[in-house]
């Protein structure tokens, strides 16, 4: 896997050449193979609540579609594919037509309270849900209510980190409740002490 050798057509390598960042970006082409997903990747999906998926279209542009679901709803199934369940949405099924069409599909995930993007070049495939019941059972999500379609699988082609530049942090409901969470039993202590503090004024 080498995202840059994937990613910088020769057109693309004529702008870095007339641009100033060819010498930089060269080297980074004979650094930057990956074989397969490690460690870090897999931590860092199986945190994800959504991502980013670009698919192209017979009308000639690319379609782009956020997909979402609980935390953890992307599984990665082998160092090289990642699966999700295909949840029942709006049925325009404007991604499923352009991939049965050409698969190369590109994803980004986010993580904006770590600051992180995650490129990946990857083949869908869909599957659908008779044909493969084990799969099923390994990509649903527990404790989440969701109407299955099909299933997706994504055949990694490339992946790559992003800089965290113009990446503004910004926290879910529950991430915000989570680090507030001290202050918040703090102050419910503190109130509580004042309560019994009053009650024996009152008392006396």
């Amino acid at each position: 896997m080498n995202y840059s050798k994937l990613a910088f057509s020769e057109v693309v390598k004529g702008f870095q050449e007339k641009l100033g960042s060819r010498g930089t970006y060269e080297r980074v082409e004979k650094t930057s193979y990956r074989d397969g997903l490690t460690s870090a990747e897999e931590e860092f999906i199986g945190q994800m609540d959504s991502f980013y998926m670009a698919s192209f279209g017979e009308n000639g542009f690319p379609y782009i579609q956020h997909r979402g679901g609980p935390k953890g709803f992307i599984k990665v199934i082998d160092p090289q594919t990642i699966g999700i369940v295909d949840f029942s949405g709006n049925r325009q099924y404007i991604s499923l037509g352009n991939i049965t069409q050409n698969p190369k599909v590109s994803l980004i995930l986010v993580s904006y309270p770590m600051r992180a993007r995650l490129k990946i070049y990857a083949e869908a495939e869909i599957i659908e849900l008779k044909d493969s019941p084990d799969l099923f059972n390994l990509l649903k999500p527990e404790d989440y209510r969701f109407k299955p379609e099909r299933l997706m699988l994504f055949h990694i082609e490339a992946y790559d980190w992003n800089c965290p530049q113009h990446i503004t942090p910004r926290y879910t409901v529950d991430e915000i409740e989570t680090m507030i969470e001290p202050q918040t039993k703090y102050i419910s202590e503190l109130e509580a002490e004042i309560k019994a503090l009053q009650q024996q004024l009152e008392n006396k």
